[in-house]
């Protein structure tokens, strides 16, 4: 389901953060359809591959990782997922036992360790998401080309602006 109206064009008047009439707030909606589109998809390849989202995630970065030719090594899988060292410890104990990641002695430092992707974590992400990024790059490619630089400056723009937000202080019960 998803927060959008019917007709892109048409715009609501009641929203929680924002008032009135603005294609500005119908933008913002559409951008929150899509991330909940997007967690929706990683839950359930994280299901259908019986991993969880971190699992999943840790296997994305992985395979970027290669892609970019700058192998991952536990440490900065651990920083790129937020998580503890014991915790990156036991996910990679638990991808390496169901055949998806392999630690291997650092090509260059064979004193330290990198993480690689199996051919089998390559095959099930192609077999569940080739069709899916296929599809992705058409629509991509159906934004008019003069519009594309606006959306992606757009796009990063909202990265950054996320990525920057503090951890807000924890909530605290109303006094009375």
């Amino acid at each position: 389901m998803t927060d959008t109206p019917e007709d892109p064009e048409e715009e609501r008047t009641s929203h929680y953060w924002y008032d009135g009439e603005d294609s500005a707030v119908t933008l913002l909606s559409a951008l929150r359809s899509f991330r909940v589109a997007d967690q929706e998809l990683r839950r359930r390849m994280s299901e259908g591959m019986d991993m969880n989202t971190t699992d999943l995630a840790a296997l994305r970065f992985v395979i970027a990782q290669e892609l970019s030719a700058d192998p991952a090594t536990p440490l900065r899988l651990a920083q790129n997922l937020r998580i503890s060292g014991a915790s990156t410890s036991k996910l990679l104990d638990r991808l390496t036992a169901s055949g998806h990641l392999l630690r291997v002695r650092h090509p260059q430092d064979g004193r330290s360790w990198i993480v690689t992707a199996t051919d089998h974590a390559h095959q099930q992400v192609r077999e569940r998401l080739g069709h899916m990024h296929e599809r992705m790059f058409e629509i991509a490619q159906q934004v008019p080309a003069p519009a594309r630089a606006a959306a992606i400056g757009f796009l990063l723009a909202m990265a950054a602006q996320l990525d920057s937000e503090a951890t807000p202080p924890e909530l605290t019960p109303p006094e009375g």
